[in-house]
């Protein structure tokens, strides 16, 4: 029994997700130990040092901070809205028995009606997937919103980082999840095209993801106005601490 067409799909179609599986796995192990290396971690520096000036800013300008994190929210809820459209239509389309444009002979690969199946299910499950995770991103955008507008409040700084860059992890999961979608999407036309969807995404995704930046050390007008008021009452209570010990050898 010779290798035939139908036997590609054992072969390109999990070379094709190891492929994108060991460069995500790369990916995460550099954004949790070589942060500086990934645009995600560069991107959080940033979220980090927006989040400090902004805990500093005036109420005022909460307005204008607000606006920025409902962009995000929205952008997360448009993406959330699209991933549960295409996971009802691709639902949809399971339930009935329209499968046979992706059953023509034109597709180079296998067209059983199982395989047609299972190519839906695992479309279907990276658009839920997408779906949870923007779901997620918005939640914690919108905690952040909350914690922000809160009114003389003590909130630390870090705890409203942690929802910012929670949200943008989300995010991220997200898009990649729609991105494995792509490949899947690809799929039905062959494991030809999906194979090298693949590899043609983790070479764009590689170059999109790595950073060669250094890290920026941000540094507030704030935080050095108040280290330079620090400085100068310690020089002064040193100060004034020397003239008071003249002042007692004096009289004694």
């Amino acid at each position: 029994m010779g290798f035939g067409k139908d036997d590609l799909d054992l072969v390109l179609v999990p070379s094709g997700l190891l492929i994108m599986f060991v460069y995500h796995i790369n990916l995460l192990y550099r954004y949790l130990h070589l942060p500086h290396t990934t645009v995600i971690g560069f991107e959080n520096n940033d979220k980090r040092a927006w989040v400090e000036r902004v805990m500093q800013a005036e109420r005022r300008d909460v307005g204008i901070v607000l606006n920025v994190i409902s962009s995000n929210t929205s952008a997360a809820t448009f993406l959330c809205s699209i991933s549960l459209t295409l996971s009802s239509l691709i639902g949809a389309w399971l339930g009935s028995s329209t499968n046979g444009v992706f059953q023509s002979e034109l597709v180079y690969g296998n067209t059983n009606p199982s395989t047609i199946t299972i190519k839906y299910i695992t479309l279907l499950t990276c658009f839920l997937l997408a779906f949870a995770c923007f779901v997620q991103s918005a939640r914690h955008f919108v905690h952040a919103n909350y914690l922000i507008s809160t009114p003389d409040s003590n909130i630390p700084a870090w705890y409203v980082e942690m929802a910012v860059i929670r949200g943008g992890d989300f995010w991220s999961l997200g898009l990649r999840a729609l991105y494995f979608a792509l490949t899947l999407l690809l799929w039905f036309f062959g494991p030809i095209p999906m194979f090298v969807s693949s590899i043609v995404l983790v070479m764009v995704l590689h170059y999109l993801d790595t950073n060669t930046r250094p890290m920026f050390q941000h540094q507030f007008r704030g935080k050095e106005m108040v280290k330079k008021v620090e400085e100068r009452i310690s020089e002064v209570a040193v100060t004034s601490r020397h003239h008071h010990r003249e002042k007692v050898e004096t009289l004694v």
